[in-house]
């Protein structure tokens, strides 16, 4: 019988709010984390919004040696990981070192640290670069920390699949459970909005340049111009369901009932675009048919033509307007790695809490659609819930979570 996988802690830091609950109220009252990117003048520059984190400062959090080796991002994951096992309440000797991992996603890798570094060796030459340049770029550096800090010595890994990535290492977690390490840390957290990143990510072609924070980051919508970028993300505790019940576990979120991640085909292929083939793998690996599923948490890009296929895809599998549709990242700016857990996040508290966070909205829903989208906080019982993440580049991924009962935990 397959080891059925739960989380037990949450770590959230997004642009409208540091920790769970503040960012979860912000979310729910529709309050934006969008405002014009305030790391350096960008009064010159196409785009000039960004969702930034605002009100978190890392040496509050980190020692001096963990700040100068590590980038924003890394930083970032850190922290949202100390909170996370602090809501599990998970401490040294819950677990042994072997029986925890860890395993997260990145997609732009460390760049303010980089840019930084670089500068110096431009400007004073390779001596005056630090010697964690070596490893704080790289994508797999926020495993690393993560692991070293909380001596989790079990299997562990990184994903970059772009956007997809959170969901990616959620699933690919929840498969090392099932193959016998009880606990593990999952998630992902990005940030590259120093002068360098910035200028990458505006010359994808797809950020918005909007100069309303209001109107800047509109999925599905008539006004939809194209996504704002942004930084952080939301790290997790996954569990064995009956380790977690051994401990006692004082929270259990939901369960994560199913995962399936697919590539788009080629371009003019005609072949059945990736999303909708990842929507339905998800609901099959939890073995539940559409109309099991309460809401749909989207990827929602505000790229008007990404927005249709991702529409056609959610139509396809449950119908037209046949399952609420969100996409809260409207309020955080697009996180990358970060968004999918993020949206996870969202959905287990929505089962929490029987409420459906709202989607920013302009002129109305793009015509053609047909999705039964929610543009203010909706209550109503939730008790199973599907994510969506697609990468640029042809990833997606779905993931399924549900809601645990008391009987669930005391039979496990």
């Amino acid at each position: 019988m397959s080891r059925r996988v739960v989380v037990t802690g949450l770590g959230a830091l997004v642009p409208c709010g540091t920790g769970v609950e503040p960012f979860w109220q912000a979310l729910l009252g529709g309050r934006s984390g969008i405002g014009t990117l305030g790391r350096f003048d960008v009064s010159g520059y196409p785009a000039t919004l960004a969702g930034e984190v605002r009100d978190f400062t890392a040496r509050e959090h980190l020692s001096q040696k963990l700040l100068l080796q590590t980038d924003v991002s890394t930083q970032f994951a850190l922290a949202a990981s100390d909170w996370a096992l602090q809501d599990a309440k998970i401490e040294p000797g819950t677990y042994a070192d072997y029986d925890m991992g860890v395993v997260t996603s990145n997609a732009c890798g460390g760049f303010e640290f980089t840019h930084r570094e670089f500068r110096k060796l431009w400007t004073a030459g390779p001596g005056a670069v630090s010697v964690y340049e070596s490893f704080a770029w790289f994508y797999a550096v926020n495993t690393g920390q993560i692991s070293i800090r909380n001596a989790m010595r079990g299997p562990s890994s990184a994903l970059v699949s772009e956007q997809a990535g959170g969901l990616d290492a959620l699933g690919h977690a929840r498969r090392t459970i099932r193959r016998g390490t009880p606990m593990m840390l999952a998630g992902g957290v990005d940030s590259a909005l120093d002068p360098w990143g910035w200028v990458s990510q505006v010359a994808g072609g797809r950020v918005s340049r909007a100069t309303d924070p209001a109107r800047a980051y509109l999925p599905f919508d008539v006004a939809a111009s194209g996504y704002v970028p942004g930084e952080g993300g939301t790290v997790m505790v996954l569990e064995d369901l009956a380790a977690a019940a051994r401990r006692q576990a004082h929270t259990v979120y939901g369960e994560l009932l199913g995962y399936a991640s697919t590539f788009d085909p080629p371009p003019g292929s005609g072949g059945v675009p990736g999303v909708q083939r990842a929507i339905r793998a998800a609901l099959a690996d939890a073995r539940l048919a559409p109309g099991d599923v309460d809401v749909v948490l989207a990827d929602g890009s505000g790229v008007p033509e990404l927005d249709r296929v991702e529409a056609e895809a959610i139509r396809a599998v449950f119908g037209p307007r046949g399952v609420p549709v969100t996409a809260p990242k409207g309020w955080t700016g697009r996180l990358y790695s970060g968004a999918g857990p993020t949206d996870v996040a969202c959905a287990l508290l929505a089962i929490r809490d029987g409420v459906l966070p709202p989607t920013p909205t302009g002129d109305g829903q793009a015509p053609g659609l047909d999705l039964d989208l929610v543009t203010s906080a909706r209550p109503g019982r939730v008790d199973r819930a599907l994510v969506v993440a697609r990468g640029k580049g042809g990833f997606n991924t779905a993931v399924v979570v549900g809601r645990l009962t008391e009987g669930d935990l005391g039979d496990s």
